[in-house]
């Protein structure tokens, strides 16, 4: 059974309504809970559990010090392509904005990979638009092969890809993936995807089960907060992660909690989703995913970032550029969406390092799978 075959058997409205219909004394239950069902993390989501903040960012943090101690893994983007024919309303790559069309070739991969090595960063995610023509499968597996001669660990955020892709990119040197659902209400997703191949809702919902099988070993999921209730989509994102790690067991999950930034798009969301949404997401979801990691990305501003080193966060981003040429030749009107965190990676590990916390750079070499 698929994911998309769980999710069919809810009803996205039907758990909002038991989300917000959750109780102080459902809250409290959940807290005194020794391990977290369902139940309890809608009642961690509701409106009611946000009294109980506080507590939950102590859980939350003895958690994460358990898991993890106090490390912080550090990676940073590398687009290649901004071309894209989808039309998601939310996103500066949409195919109508008018923003100059960037896509590397061989040479210009290689030179923003020296540059971004030769920042400190070992663990690098690439990023590209979904055009087969601007970038095809075929550049997409050269991209990684090339990415693989300066980077220990290569992740990408790509397209969806059939499954015997995702096995020729690990092949290449990929053992990470990053994929946001974006929202996981059906209804929603297809009026903010109404064009291009990323409108097939399905496709893109299963995509993380066709990577776990193909070898890739790191699997980040994300639901973009602000599409839909983040409530709601924090619960279905957290069911999702479950299903991967039940179902296979070597594969390591992460989460991401993005909120929608500027882009050339100029999209305003439906729902606005404050610091506390994003506190209370987090925490929901470390109480219920005691092992996953949790990223949080140049999205949040620096202030957040620095907050959320002791609260939660495993894997944060630094330096990051959202265009293709970002590191050697940067354009802002080619980016995908606006950063609001600019401080390089330098700067951003002696922040990590002031606040009691070691800085990971290299945690993983594709050498170790052979063992």
């Amino acid at each position: 059974m698929a994911f998309s075959d769980i999710l069919n058997e809810y009803n996205f409205s039907d758990i909002k309504n038991f989300i917000y219909s959750r109780k102080d004394k459902d809250v409290e239950d959940a807290l005194s809970a020794k391990k977290i069902n369902t139940t309890h993390l809608a009642a961690l989501l509701s409106p009611a559990a946000r009294k109980y903040l506080e507590e939950m960012a102590l859980i939350s943090q003895k958690i994460t010090l358990s898991r993890f101690g106090k490390t912080i893994k550090i990676y940073a983007p590398l687009y290649l392509s901004n071309d894209c024919v989808n039309s998601c309303l939310y996103c500066g790559f949409n195919r109508k904005t008018n923003i100059p069309r960037i896509t590397l070739n061989s040479d210009e991969i290689k030179k923003e990979a020296e540059i971004l090595s030769s920042m400190g960063i070992k663990n690098a995610l690439l990023v590209s638009g979904d055009n087969k023509v601007a970038f095809s499968d075929e550049k997409l597996i050269e991209a990684v092969e090339i990415c693989s001669k300066y980077f220990p660990m290569v992740s990408i955020e790509v397209r969806a890809l059939d499954e015997e892709v995702y096995k020729r990119l690990h092949n290449a040197g990929a053992d990470g993936f990053t994929m946001f659902q974006e929202t996981y209400n059906n209804i929603s997703y297809k009026e903010f995807h109404p064009a291009g191949p990323k409108s097939n809702f399905e496709y893109r919902l299963n995509a993380p089960e066709r990577v776990a099988k193909s070898g890739i070993r790191a699997i980040g999921l994300g639901a973009l907060l602000g599409l839909d209730d983040f409530r709601t989509d924090v619960f279905f994102l957290s069911l999702h992660g479950k299903y991967i790690i039940d179902n296979y067991y070597q594969s390591h999950i992460s989460a991401s909690f993005p909120r929608i930034r500027a882009s050339a798009g100029c999209f305003t969301p439906k729902y606005q989703v404050t610091d506390a949404d994003v506190l209370q997401s987090i925490f929901a979801f470390r109480m219920f995913h005691n092992d996953a990691g949790i990223n949080i990305s140049t999205r949040e501003t620096p202030f957040f970032r620095d907050k959320l080193i002791h609260l939660g966060a495993s894997i944060m981003s630094a330096g990051s550029k959202t265009e293709p040429k970002g590191y050697s030749n940067p354009n802002k009107k080619a980016g995908q969406f606006n950063v609001e965190d600019e401080r390089s990676v330098s700067q951003f590990v002696e922040v990590v390092k002031k606040s009691g916390y070691d800085p990971v750079m290299k945690d993983w070499d594709n050498g170790m799978k052979y063992f």
